[in-house]
């Protein structure tokens, strides 16, 4: 198969996590969500936690023509950069970069969402959660990273999905680390 544009980005982007200790997703957990994207091929997915684009163009890469990626950053430098890199990637599909506190942004998105991944700031995931739930339709799947690292920021985050009787929710160990992977009821 041959190399694309977005392959090379991603290529760059690692090489440059490495040297700068950017927190992105990368290949081995990566490999995690481009398994719950081609499983379940959502045609609209809210990214909360954008960084420099990493993960929002692994998952575009996935995608077919007319789906679409809602990604919240924070940070308006990294989103600059997210969306040069995304650029750069030439994915065939629409991705909109929202720049701001996902609290107050997800609540003003509309229509559903087929797939949520999150990686921002992990004592909050149980909070945006909440706020999609509403809009995440029944099948919908919840990917997040950081499960193994971080586990005891999101223990409320980890008890919904895997004890409310909502979701059916499975963790893949990766490393230290490890993604939870939850699928709506």
């Amino acid at each position: 198969m041959a190399r694309s544009k977005a392959d090379d980005v991603l290529e760059e982007i690692e090489r440059s996590a490495h040297r700068r200790y950017l927190p992105i997703i990368g290949p081995s957990r990566g490999r995690v969500l481009i398994e719950a994207v081609r499983r379940h091929r959502p045609e609209r997915i809210l990214e909360v936690g954008t960084l420099v684009g990493y993960s929002t163009i692994l998952m575009g890469k996935e995608l077919g023509a007319g789906s679409e990626i809602v990604t919240i950053e924070y940070d308006r430098d990294e989103a600059e950069q997210a969306r040069a890199n995304i650029a750069r990637a030439e994915l065939p599909i629409e991705i909109a970069v929202l720049v701001g506190d996902a609290l107050e942004i997800i609540p003003t998105l509309e229509g559903s969402f087929d797939f949520v991944f999150m990686d921002a700031a992990k004592h909050q995931y149980l909070e945006y959660l909440l706020l999609v739930e509403g809009k995440l339709r029944r099948g919908g799947v919840v990917v997040a990273d950081n499960v193994g690292f971080m586990s005891r920021s999101m223990r409320g985050y980890l008890d919904h999905v895997r004890d409310s009787g909502k979701y059916e929710s499975t963790f893949h160990r990766s490393g230290l680390d490890g993604v939870e992977v939850s699928v709506k009821l």
